[in-house]
């Protein structure tokens, strides 16, 4: 990896920027995410791009409402709805030498813009990011957000936890030089998770730098139910299995922790079924089962000591669902994902 910590000439703190920002059903979060945007203090234009997938509820009807009262966004179609082709194409719509990904449901703090480019400017870096700051509004949200923000529920990834600015193999959402880009192809569109791990990845082995820093904060709103956080985390344990498949440098032993409780649960119950024959391996089974779940109860109680009883009672099952939904879709992940990524 280099590390030019120098200026870099071709990125001014002045320069003009393109957000682009993939789009599915995020009638709930989308004119936050894109009023935290245009309201950035940035001497440099800003152009907001988003790419429109299919969605089922009101959010192209909102996006086209944005577009009329704003002259600065722009709309492209995404017909597959995958995030890596909104956000190529939005790349491809774009005419500035930054570009800088955001989510539709997540917002910017009011300086971000600002403090990345110059970061970008400072250090020299192909990609700069920060911290998924995830905060919560119903009772569930906020415990999810307590389950992302802690190294119990993540492990130590500084883009999840906060950490000192430096070197990262990885970073939440990013500001990128529009050449390296450019250098690399844009994102993988067979990807459908880990587009962003699989970016950095290139970037960081064809010569660039990627950067943290905990001075860029982006506000994450967590699914709003146990359904759709399971469903997120087992598409993020299926996706950076395949990952690993084609870089089998990038493995690590934070990501093989989830699939390997996964296993041991899975043999406690062999141990219970065994149990049915041979009953002191039905005890053990059962021992084995109930020392996960309450340490999983403990767990969630410690990184939840500081809020309400309701938040306190659902964080241990947004933990538990995390971690097993993680790790199941790793063990399960089809090697199909590999030969087609």
């Amino acid at each position: 990896m280099v590390t030019p910590l120098v200026s870099d000439t071709s990125v001014e703190p002045t320069s003009n920027v393109t957000v682009i920002m993939p789009v599915l059903n995020e009638e709930r979060h989308l004119a936050a995410a894109v009023t935290s945007v245009l309201s950035q203090v940035h001497d440099g234009e800003i152009e907001v791009i988003l790419g429109l997938g299919p969605s089922s509820d009101r959010t192209n009807a909102i996006a086209k409402q944005l577009r009329d009262q704003d002259s600065r966004i722009v709309l492209v179609e995404n017909p597959t709805g995958q995030t890596a082709d909104a956000l190529n194409a939005a790349l491809q719509a774009s005419s500035h030498p930054i570009v800088i990904r955001v989510d539709a449901h997540g917002e910017l703090a009011p300086d971000y813009i600002r403090n990345a480019v110059l970061e970008l400017h400072r250090t020299g870096a192909d990609n700069v990011g920060g911290v998924m700051a995830a905060s919560g509004v119903t009772t569930w949200e906020k415990a999810t957000a307590l389950a992302m923000t802690s190294p119990i529920g993540v492990g130590n990834a500084a883009y999840h936890i906060g950490g000192g600015a430096g070197p990262s193999s990885s970073v939440y959402l990013g500001c990128f030089r529009r050449s390296a880009l450019e250098r690399v192809g844009g994102f993988d569109s067979k990807f459908k998770r880990a587009q962003d791990w699989e970016l950095n990845h290139r970037l960081r082995t064809t010569g660039g730098l990627v950067w943290f820093t905990p001075k860029l904060e982006v506000k994450y709103r967590p699914r709003p139910n146990v359904l759709a956080l399971a469903r997120q985390y087992f598409e993020y344990g299926t996706w950076r299995r395949a990952l690993m498949r084609r870089y089998p440098e990038t493995r690590s032993l934070r990501y093989l922790t989830a699939p390997l409780l996964v296993g041991a649960l899975i043999s406690a119950t062999a141990l219970m079924l065994a149990g049915l024959w041979v009953r002191p391996l039905l005890w053990l089974g059962l021992m084995c089962w109930a020392f996960y779940l309450i340490s999983e109860i403990f767990a969630g109680l410690y990184i939840s000591r500081k809020v309400a009883w309701r938040v306190k009672l659902a964080t241990p099952l947004a933990l538990l669902t995390m971690h097993l939904a993680w790790g199941v879709g790793f063990i399960t992940s089809p090697r199909r994902l590999s030969r087609e990524s």
